[in-house]
């Protein structure tokens, strides 16, 4: 059921601080410019590599969910890892009748890639919190 590591997400205050510590340490460049996703309260920029990507995420305006993360961790930190799936909805309620929580409302959202995505609780996934989207078509990210 679960498919390729899709991405780990890491926390930030600040994507233009982070980029500069990834270049300057690994040589790694953003695959993009950064965007907003104003729905989910955060600011991401994807940094491509040869197996996986990582998503840097900073708070968007004051209701952001990460404000509670950066919080607890002000440098920023791992925050959640993503798993492609085939069909969200299948994984989502397999994921139900194995007693996971999804969070949110448990109807999948439009995440980064632009594929629906859900979330699991931590407390299920042993303390990680986890993401599942929907594998992108051929030809996307």
């Amino acid at each position: 059921m679960i498919g390729r590591l899709n991405h780990v997400g890491v926390a930030t205050p600040s994507i233009d601080e982070s980029l500069k510590a990834y270049e300057t340490l690994f040589g790694a460049r953003a695959s993009g410019a950064p965007f907003d996703l104003p729905v989910q309260g955060v600011r991401v920029c994807f940094i491509d590599l040869p197996n996986s990507q990582i998503e840097l995420i900073e708070p968007l305006g004051e209701a952001s969910p990460l404000h509670g993360f950066l919080a607890r961790n002000p440098k920023g930190g791992q925050h959640h890892i993503c798993f492609e799936v085939d069909d969200i909805i299948a994984a989502r309620d397999a994921m139900r009748a194995k007693g996971a929580t999804i969070l949110g409302t448990g109807e999948p959202r439009i995440g980064a890639h632009g594929t629906p995505i859900i979330f699991l609780h931590p407390r299920d996934t042993g303390g990680v919190l986890v993401e599942l989207m929907q594998a992108p078509q051929e030809g996307h990210p």
